[in-house]
């Protein structure tokens, strides 16, 4: 058996052989380290900082509410439920304030950037948080009507679009950051339904927010998680949500599609949420920590092993070979 270190000595010799392979080398080697070194530059005075976060009930950002207060920053935490701030409130330290939030009301949103302005007076805010989401209904588009899509895009993307607009004056005065959650499903659309056109919108306002705000000094970052185990991926609420969305189906569309295909959609969705998803929340907080913390913050953050080395990487791909590899995973109608 040919030994690791005989390996990597062999794979040097192929490469170091060839002057075009070496270039190409050195380039990656150097570009790796410029980026290792720029990533590890942080900004100073976290304790002096407010960063305000939505959708802290559970999930992402309950866990990135808990890690930062632990890191001293003045975390100001948006919550759903009464139950979710109080709960929030008893596991972190006095410093952090938990508040309600809908993020689809413009006057609860009003009700909350005036509590944040309060606290962080002319120092202003320096980190916004745009976590709170929902991911169904989703399904076949067949199966949706209109307020099905509107479920979802108010809360993930004109949820989104009003916090942002209402907290960009105490951003402005910080010059902070903005840290809006999409998804891989914002890259490629593999199901029906509101989910993956919100994250896909979240997307292009990033893009756009980033470009403008920068003449302001503020940073905007887009994290793009895989498949992780959190409420949203919860396969009760997804099972429960489909065979609504079916059983209100008319016959002859139900039909259409096959005795048995039903089953076979919730089977890839029992895969994808229990197969796929990573237990590991803290691969995706971390990348909204660096976003925050770091002097240099990146445009975006893969995180999750299926979003760095497989859907990523495939969105990148011709349209007919991501259509063969989706089509691949999800069951096709028996006509």
């Amino acid at each position: 058996m040919v030994s690791t270190d005989s390996l990597t000595t062999y794979v040097l010799e192929v490469i170091l052989s060839h002057p075009a392979l070496t270039c190409v080398f050195l380039l990656a080697t150097l570009a790796a380290i410029h980026r290792y070194i720029r990533d590890s530059y942080k900004v100073d005075s976290f304790s002096q900082k407010h960063v305000f976060i939505t959708g802290c009930d559970s999930g992402f950002g309950n866990l990135l509410a808990r890690q930062l207060d632990q890191k001293g920053f003045h975390v100001i935490a948006a919550c759903l439920t009464e139950k979710g701030a109080a709960d929030l409130a008893a596991a972190a330290s006095p410093r952090l304030k938990a508040l309600p939030l809908n993020v689809t009301d413009s006057a609860s949103i009003r009700r909350a950037v005036e509590f944040v302005s309060g606290e962080v007076g002319e120092r202003g805010l320096w980190g916004l948080v745009n976590n709170a989401g929902r991911s169904v209904p989703i399904g076949p588009a067949e199966w949706m009507q209109s307020e099905d899509f509107t479920k979802v895009l108010d809360v993930n993307l004109i949820g989104v679009i009003d916090v942002t607009l209402q907290f960009l004056p105490l951003l402005k005065k910080a010059q902070g950051r903005v840290v809006n959650v999409a998804s891989i499903l914002g890259r490629l659309s593999l199901t029906g339904g509101g989910y993956c056109l919100s994250k896909w919108g979240v997307e292009a306002f990033s893009d756009s927010l980033r470009r403008d705000m920068r003449h302001f000094g503020i940073k905007v970052s887009i994290i793009e998680p895989g498949f992780f185990k959190t409420n949203v991926t919860s396969l009760d609420l997804i099972h429960a949500d489909l065979k609504r969305l079916w059983n209100r189906l008319p016959q002859f569309v139900k039909d259409s599609y096959g005795p048995t295909y039903f089953d076979d959609y919730v089977k890839v969705q029992e895969f994808s949420m229990g197969v796929l998803c990573s237990a590991d929340i803290s691969k995706v907080t971390r990348c909204m920590e660096h976003a925050l913390t770091a002097r240099f913050p990146r445009s975006r953050y893969g995180a999750g092993w299926d979003a760095k080395f497989f859907w990523i990487p495939l969105s990148y791909m011709p349209s007919f070979v991501s259509d063969f590899v989706i089509n691949m995973l999800l069951p096709s109608p028996k006509v």
